[in-house]
């Protein structure tokens, strides 16, 4: 079946739509933040921005999952940053099929969110390191995330089953 990663910077709604839209599909959902070794949490919890090397392992698992996961009978949604295009890169290396989704906003608003989001291990103080590091992918499937949820993921639907 299909694999989507949803993308973006922290605070966009990357685990919320990947989810919702792996419902929708009756697929499964896998937060790549649950695949960071405690070394990158313990980073990003003290407000340090994780570099390449940092992320070096962690995208080499998330890719191994999605291999694992490619001759699933269902669809797969996985809710991780990939700001880079060398990120989208390694993620999808030797998965030809995998598709992304880019949850696009402006940095005003992503800190409004993420000034209200608790309990997670990304501070909003991060977020100019983000921005910094993102390359906007030129090949996404594309959505403002300046509408409401429901419409993002009716949106996202349509597009998926186009």
């Amino acid at each position: 079946m299909s694999q989507y990663v949803v993308m973006g910077v922290s605070g966009c709604g990357k685990s919320s739509v990947a989810s919702l839209l792996a419902g929708r599909f009756g697929g499964v959902f896998l937060d790549a933040d649950d695949f960071h070794p405690p070394e990158n949490k313990a980073k990003m919890s003290a407000g340090i921005p994780l570099q390449d090397e940092d992320r070096k392992g962690w995208l080499l698992t998330l890719n191994h999952e999605l291999k694992r996961r490619v001759d699933d009978q269902k669809s797969l949604f996985l809710a991780c940053s990939a700001l880079r295009q060398i990120y989208r890169d390694q993620l999808s290396e030797g998965l030809p099929e995998l598709r992304f989704i880019y949850l696009k906003g402006s940095k005003e608003l992503i800190l409004e969110r993420l000034q209200q989001r608790q309990n997670h291990f990304m501070p909003p103080s991060l977020i100019e390191s983000q921005f910094a590091t993102l390359e906007e992918p030129q090949d996404a499937l594309t959505v403002s995330i300046k509408e409401p949820l429901p419409k993002i993921i009716d949106q996202l639907a349509h597009l998926i089953s186009s």
